[in-house]
Protein backbone atom coordinates (compact mmCIF):
# COMPACT_ATOMS: atom_id res chain seq x y z
CA UNK A 1 0.00 0.00 0.00
CA UNK A 2 2.03 3.50 -0.95
CA UNK A 3 1.37 6.26 1.06
CA UNK A 4 -1.88 8.23 0.27
CA UNK A 5 0.15 11.35 -0.17
CA UNK A 6 0.81 10.24 -3.63
CA UNK A 7 -2.44 11.17 -4.76
CA UNK A 8 -2.32 14.79 -3.83
CA UNK A 9 -1.43 16.04 -7.02
CA UNK A 10 -3.77 13.95 -8.67
CA UNK A 11 -7.00 15.74 -6.89
CA UNK A 12 -7.01 18.26 -9.70
CA UNK A 13 -8.11 15.82 -12.30
CA UNK A 14 -11.74 14.64 -12.36
CA UNK A 15 -12.67 11.11 -11.67
CA UNK A 16 -15.37 9.31 -11.15
CA UNK A 17 -15.15 8.41 -7.50
CA UNK A 18 -16.71 6.01 -5.17
CA UNK A 19 -16.73 6.01 -1.38
CA UNK A 20 -17.64 3.85 1.53
CA UNK A 21 -17.97 2.30 4.98
CA UNK A 22 -18.13 0.14 7.27
CA UNK A 23 -21.89 -1.60 7.86
CA UNK A 24 -24.40 0.33 10.11
CA UNK A 25 -22.37 3.47 9.12
CA UNK A 26 -22.01 5.76 12.97
CA UNK A 27 -21.11 9.51 12.92
CA UNK A 28 -17.73 8.73 12.38
CA UNK A 29 -18.27 6.58 9.22
CA UNK A 30 -20.89 8.89 7.64
CA UNK A 31 -19.67 12.35 8.45
CA UNK A 32 -16.29 11.23 7.35
CA UNK A 33 -17.75 9.72 3.98
CA UNK A 34 -19.80 13.02 3.25
CA UNK A 35 -17.08 15.24 4.57
CA UNK A 36 -14.74 13.92 1.85
CA UNK A 37 -17.91 13.65 -0.44
CA UNK A 38 -18.18 17.41 -0.58
CA UNK A 39 -14.36 17.87 -0.73
CA UNK A 40 -13.82 15.84 -3.45
CA UNK A 41 -17.33 17.11 -5.02
CA UNK A 42 -15.29 20.81 -5.04
CA UNK A 43 -12.78 19.34 -7.76
CA UNK A 44 -15.62 18.37 -10.03
CA UNK A 45 -14.89 15.02 -9.18
CA UNK A 46 -18.00 12.50 -9.69
CA UNK A 47 -18.91 11.30 -6.59
CA UNK A 48 -20.95 8.52 -4.64
CA UNK A 49 -21.38 6.92 -1.19
CA UNK A 50 -22.20 3.90 -1.25
CA UNK A 51 -23.10 2.28 2.37
CA UNK A 52 -23.69 -1.34 2.69
CA UNK A 53 -26.70 -1.01 4.94
CA UNK A 54 -29.16 0.89 6.24
CA UNK A 55 -28.00 3.83 8.92
CA UNK A 56 -29.22 5.53 11.74
CA UNK A 57 -32.39 8.09 11.02
CA UNK A 58 -30.75 10.74 13.67
CA UNK A 59 -27.36 10.93 10.81
CA UNK A 60 -30.07 12.49 8.19
CA UNK A 61 -29.29 15.49 8.82
CA UNK A 62 -25.82 15.48 7.87
CA UNK A 63 -25.68 17.09 4.32
CA UNK A 64 -25.78 14.67 1.19
CA UNK A 65 -27.35 11.91 3.52
CA UNK A 66 -30.06 12.34 1.05
CA UNK A 67 -27.60 11.50 -2.15
CA UNK A 68 -25.79 8.11 0.03
CA UNK A 69 -26.89 4.48 -1.60
CA UNK A 70 -28.04 1.86 0.52
CA UNK A 71 -26.44 -1.41 -1.22
CA UNK A 72 -29.17 -3.27 0.54
CA UNK A 73 -31.65 -1.71 -0.36
CA UNK A 74 -30.61 -0.85 -4.52
CA UNK A 75 -27.50 -3.55 -5.31
CA UNK A 76 -28.14 -2.55 -8.35
CA UNK A 77 -27.68 0.64 -8.63
CA UNK A 78 -24.34 0.24 -6.34
CA UNK A 79 -22.94 -2.26 -8.09
CA UNK A 80 -23.02 0.02 -11.23
CA UNK A 81 -21.55 3.10 -9.70
CA UNK A 82 -18.73 0.98 -8.49
CA UNK A 83 -18.16 -0.40 -11.84
CA UNK A 84 -17.77 2.64 -13.31
CA UNK A 85 -15.27 3.91 -10.32
CA UNK A 86 -12.42 5.18 -11.11
CA UNK A 87 -11.29 5.26 -6.95
CA UNK A 88 -13.03 4.02 -4.43
CA UNK A 89 -12.09 5.11 -0.96
CA UNK A 90 -12.99 2.73 1.78
CA UNK A 91 -13.17 4.60 5.15
CA UNK A 92 -13.53 4.31 9.07
CA UNK A 93 -12.88 -0.03 8.34
CA UNK A 94 -9.48 -2.12 7.60
CA UNK A 95 -11.19 -5.40 6.60
CA UNK A 96 -13.59 -5.83 3.65
CA UNK A 97 -16.07 -8.35 5.78
CA UNK A 98 -16.56 -5.37 7.66
CA UNK A 99 -18.90 -4.15 4.93
CA UNK A 100 -21.24 -7.23 5.07
CA UNK A 101 -23.01 -8.55 1.87
CA UNK A 102 -20.68 -5.52 -0.09
CA UNK A 103 -17.45 -7.40 0.66
CA UNK A 104 -17.18 -9.36 -2.37
CA UNK A 105 -18.37 -6.34 -5.08
CA UNK A 106 -15.07 -5.09 -2.98
CA UNK A 107 -12.78 -7.31 -3.84
CA UNK A 108 -13.89 -7.42 -7.66
CA UNK A 109 -13.81 -4.06 -8.09
CA UNK A 110 -11.37 -3.04 -10.54
CA UNK A 111 -10.77 1.03 -9.26
CA UNK A 112 -8.04 2.36 -7.76
CA UNK A 113 -8.54 1.04 -4.14
CA UNK A 114 -7.77 3.88 -1.16
CA UNK A 115 -8.02 3.43 2.33
CA UNK A 116 -8.47 5.44 5.23
CA UNK A 117 -8.78 4.54 8.82
CA UNK A 118 -7.41 4.12 12.55
CA UNK A 119 -8.31 0.55 13.48
CA UNK A 120 -5.67 -2.06 14.03
CA UNK A 121 -4.12 -4.43 11.90
CA UNK A 122 -6.04 -3.17 8.51
CA UNK A 123 -5.52 -5.18 5.80
CA UNK A 124 -3.35 -3.37 3.38
CA UNK A 125 -2.81 -5.77 0.64
CA UNK A 126 -5.98 -4.85 -0.76
CA UNK A 127 -5.67 -1.17 -1.43
CA UNK A 128 -3.28 0.40 -3.30
CA UNK A 129 -2.92 3.87 -1.67
CA UNK A 130 -3.99 4.29 2.12
CA UNK A 131 -3.28 5.52 5.33
CA UNK A 132 -4.04 3.57 8.83
CA UNK A 133 -2.87 5.09 12.05
CA UNK A 134 -4.15 4.04 15.50
CA UNK A 135 -3.33 7.38 17.18
CA UNK A 136 -6.14 8.88 15.52
CA UNK A 137 -9.10 9.61 17.51
CA UNK A 138 -11.50 8.91 14.34
CA UNK A 139 -11.65 8.52 10.48
CA UNK A 140 -12.93 12.33 10.20
CA UNK A 141 -10.09 13.75 12.19
CA UNK A 142 -7.73 11.64 9.47
CA UNK A 143 -10.18 12.91 6.47
CA UNK A 144 -9.50 16.83 7.68
CA UNK A 145 -5.74 15.73 7.73
CA UNK A 146 -6.09 14.59 4.42
CA UNK A 147 -7.42 18.03 3.23
CA UNK A 148 -4.73 19.88 5.32
CA UNK A 149 -2.27 17.99 4.07
CA UNK A 150 -3.09 17.80 0.59
CA UNK A 151 -2.36 21.69 0.65
CA UNK A 152 -7.04 22.77 0.03
CA UNK A 153 -7.53 23.61 3.61
CA UNK A 154 -9.41 26.67 2.15
CA UNK A 155 -11.75 24.91 0.57
CA UNK A 156 -13.34 23.54 3.83
CA UNK A 157 -16.51 25.18 4.52
CA UNK A 158 -19.17 24.95 7.07
CA UNK A 159 -20.82 21.53 5.49
CA UNK A 160 -17.71 20.19 5.27
CA UNK A 161 -17.15 21.22 9.31
CA UNK A 162 -20.55 20.00 10.28
CA UNK A 163 -19.83 16.48 9.09
CA UNK A 164 -16.39 16.47 10.51
CA UNK A 165 -16.93 17.63 13.95
CA UNK A 166 -20.05 15.32 13.94
CA UNK A 167 -17.23 12.12 13.91
CA UNK A 168 -14.50 13.56 16.00
CA UNK A 169 -16.96 14.29 18.70
CA UNK A 170 -18.61 11.17 18.65
CA UNK A 171 -15.54 9.10 18.60
CA UNK A 172 -13.79 10.52 21.24
CA UNK A 173 -17.08 10.88 23.06
CA UNK A 174 -17.29 14.22 23.23
CA UNK A 175 -13.72 14.67 23.58
CA UNK A 176 -13.48 12.51 26.94
CA UNK A 177 -11.55 9.52 25.95
CA UNK A 178 -7.52 8.88 25.93
CA UNK A 179 -8.08 9.46 22.03
CA UNK A 180 -8.41 12.83 22.54
CA UNK A 181 -5.45 14.59 21.96
CA UNK A 182 -4.19 18.08 21.51
CA UNK A 183 -4.37 17.79 17.46
CA UNK A 184 -7.79 17.11 18.25
CA UNK A 185 -8.62 20.21 20.26
CA UNK A 186 -6.66 22.41 17.11
CA UNK A 187 -8.81 20.80 14.31
CA UNK A 188 -11.77 21.93 16.79
CA UNK A 189 -10.94 25.26 16.88
CA UNK A 190 -9.93 26.03 13.26
CA UNK A 191 -13.48 24.66 12.74
CA UNK A 192 -15.16 26.80 14.84
CA UNK A 193 -12.51 29.87 13.48
CA UNK A 194 -14.74 28.68 9.92
CA UNK A 195 -18.18 29.12 11.50
CA UNK A 196 -18.62 25.60 12.75
CA UNK A 197 -22.04 25.96 15.18
CA UNK A 198 -20.93 23.02 17.33
CA UNK A 199 -24.08 23.09 19.87
CA UNK A 200 -26.19 22.42 16.34
CA UNK A 201 -24.22 19.65 15.60
CA UNK A 202 -24.56 18.35 19.47
CA UNK A 203 -28.12 18.53 19.44
CA UNK A 204 -28.34 16.77 15.79
CA UNK A 205 -26.22 13.95 17.17
CA UNK A 206 -27.42 13.68 21.07
CA UNK A 207 -31.14 15.30 21.03
CA UNK A 208 -32.78 13.43 17.93
CA UNK A 209 -34.39 10.29 19.39
CA UNK A 210 -37.70 9.07 20.06
CA UNK A 211 -39.72 8.49 23.02
CA UNK A 212 -39.64 4.21 22.69
CA UNK A 213 -34.83 4.43 22.67
CA UNK A 214 -35.56 5.94 26.04
CA UNK A 215 -37.66 3.64 27.68
CA UNK A 216 -35.85 1.09 26.02
CA UNK A 217 -32.68 2.76 27.68
CA UNK A 218 -34.83 2.34 30.89
CA UNK A 219 -35.57 -1.12 30.63
CA UNK A 220 -32.26 -2.49 29.53
CA UNK A 221 -30.18 -0.83 32.45
CA UNK A 222 -32.95 -1.70 34.73
CA UNK A 223 -33.02 -5.74 33.56
CA UNK A 224 -30.57 -6.32 31.56
CA UNK A 225 -27.15 -4.87 32.72
CA UNK A 226 -25.40 -7.74 34.97
CA UNK A 227 -22.48 -6.78 37.42
CA UNK A 228 -19.37 -8.86 37.92
CA UNK A 229 -17.62 -7.30 40.37
CA UNK A 230 -14.93 -9.89 40.77
CA UNK A 231 -13.96 -9.08 37.48
CA UNK A 232 -14.55 -5.67 37.51
CA UNK A 233 -17.14 -5.98 34.66
CA UNK A 234 -20.48 -5.09 33.35
CA UNK A 235 -22.75 -7.18 30.53
CA UNK A 236 -25.59 -5.68 29.12
CA UNK A 237 -27.59 -8.79 27.04
CA UNK A 238 -30.03 -7.96 25.03
CA UNK A 239 -32.83 -10.23 23.20
CA UNK A 240 -34.54 -10.11 19.81
CA UNK A 241 -37.67 -10.09 22.22
CA UNK A 242 -36.40 -6.67 23.67
CA UNK A 243 -35.78 -5.14 20.44
CA UNK A 244 -38.99 -6.11 18.95
CA UNK A 245 -41.01 -4.84 22.30
CA UNK A 246 -39.43 -1.50 21.80
CA UNK A 247 -38.96 -1.23 18.44
CA UNK A 248 -35.77 -0.83 18.28
CA UNK A 249 -34.40 0.53 15.07
CA UNK A 250 -31.14 1.43 13.58
CA UNK A 251 -29.27 3.49 15.45
CA UNK A 252 -31.11 3.45 18.83
CA UNK A 253 -28.25 0.92 20.94
CA UNK A 254 -25.47 3.39 19.68
CA UNK A 255 -23.66 4.33 22.68
CA UNK A 256 -25.25 2.44 25.30
CA UNK A 257 -22.10 0.04 25.98
CA UNK A 258 -20.39 2.94 27.35
CA UNK A 259 -23.04 3.58 30.10
CA UNK A 260 -21.91 0.34 32.84
CA UNK A 261 -18.40 2.25 32.01
CA UNK A 262 -19.44 5.06 34.68
CA UNK A 263 -19.79 2.62 37.26
CA UNK A 264 -17.12 2.94 39.87
CA UNK A 265 -14.48 0.14 39.57
CA UNK A 266 -15.87 -1.18 36.23
CA UNK A 267 -13.07 -2.08 33.57
CA UNK A 268 -14.62 -3.87 31.00
CA UNK A 269 -18.29 -3.10 29.51
CA UNK A 270 -19.74 -5.52 27.28
CA UNK A 271 -22.82 -5.57 25.25
CA UNK A 272 -24.38 -8.46 23.08
CA UNK A 273 -27.63 -8.03 20.44
CA UNK A 274 -29.35 -10.63 19.31
CA UNK A 275 -29.64 -9.84 15.73
CA UNK A 276 -31.52 -12.07 13.44
CA UNK A 277 -28.22 -13.69 11.54
CA UNK A 278 -25.82 -13.30 14.28
CA UNK A 279 -24.77 -12.22 17.56
CA UNK A 280 -23.35 -8.65 17.75
CA UNK A 281 -20.77 -7.64 20.48
CA UNK A 282 -19.60 -3.97 21.54
CA UNK A 283 -16.94 -3.78 24.06
CA UNK A 284 -15.09 -0.75 25.86
CA UNK A 285 -12.52 -1.13 28.23
CA UNK A 286 -10.41 1.87 30.94
CA UNK A 287 -7.22 1.73 31.47
CA UNK A 288 -4.20 -0.73 30.17
CA UNK A 289 -6.86 -3.94 29.02
CA UNK A 290 -6.96 -4.58 25.59
CA UNK A 291 -10.72 -5.71 24.07
CA UNK A 292 -9.14 -5.67 20.78
CA UNK A 293 -6.90 -8.51 21.73
CA UNK A 294 -9.89 -9.79 23.55
CA UNK A 295 -12.72 -9.69 20.65
CA UNK A 296 -9.97 -11.03 18.00
CA UNK A 297 -9.43 -13.77 20.56
CA UNK A 298 -12.78 -14.67 21.30
CA UNK A 299 -15.79 -13.11 19.57
CA UNK A 300 -14.13 -12.73 15.68
CA UNK A 301 -13.90 -9.18 16.09
CA UNK A 302 -11.46 -5.80 16.63
CA UNK A 303 -10.79 -2.73 16.85
CA UNK A 304 -8.83 -0.30 18.99
CA UNK A 305 -7.10 -1.07 22.86
CA UNK A 306 -10.31 0.47 24.77
CA UNK A 307 -13.05 -0.19 21.90
CA UNK A 308 -13.88 -2.98 19.96
CA UNK A 309 -16.55 -4.95 18.29
CA UNK A 310 -17.19 -8.84 17.03
CA UNK A 311 -19.77 -11.15 15.90
CA UNK A 312 -20.86 -15.11 16.62
CA UNK A 313 -23.03 -17.21 14.81
CA UNK A 314 -23.87 -18.87 18.39
CA UNK A 315 -27.23 -18.94 20.36
CA UNK A 316 -27.49 -15.44 22.63
CA UNK A 317 -27.51 -18.01 25.52
CA UNK A 318 -24.09 -19.83 23.97
CA UNK A 319 -22.00 -16.68 23.59
CA UNK A 320 -23.21 -14.88 27.18
CA UNK A 321 -21.60 -17.97 28.75
CA UNK A 322 -18.77 -17.84 26.78
CA UNK A 323 -18.10 -14.42 27.49
CA UNK A 324 -18.42 -15.45 31.20
CA UNK A 325 -15.86 -17.81 30.79
CA UNK A 326 -13.33 -15.42 28.68
CA UNK A 327 -13.69 -12.85 31.59
CA UNK A 328 -12.59 -15.39 34.29
CA UNK A 329 -9.78 -16.77 31.98
CA UNK A 330 -8.87 -13.17 32.05
CA UNK A 331 -9.37 -12.15 35.90
CA UNK A 332 -6.09 -10.85 36.59
CA UNK A 333 -5.42 -8.54 33.43
CA UNK A 334 -9.09 -7.53 35.03
CA UNK A 335 -7.87 -6.35 38.25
Amino acid sequence: MKSITEIYGLLSTPRRVAITTHQKPDPDAMGSSLGLYHFLRSFGHEVTVISPTNWASWLNWMPGSDKVIDFESFPDKAQEVLNQAEWLFCLDFNIFHRTKNLSPKLYDVRCTRILIDHHQQPDADNFEYGVSDTSKSSTCEMIYDFIVGSGHKDRINNVIAECLYAGVMADTGSFRFASTHAGVHRMVAELKEKGLDHAKVHENIYDNFLENRFRFLGHVLMNRMEMYYEYNTALIAISKKDLLRFQVKTGDTEGLVNYPLSIQGIKLAALVIDRDEERKWSFRSKGGFDVNAFSRKYFNGGGHVNASGGRTADSLETTVQKFLEAIKENASALQ
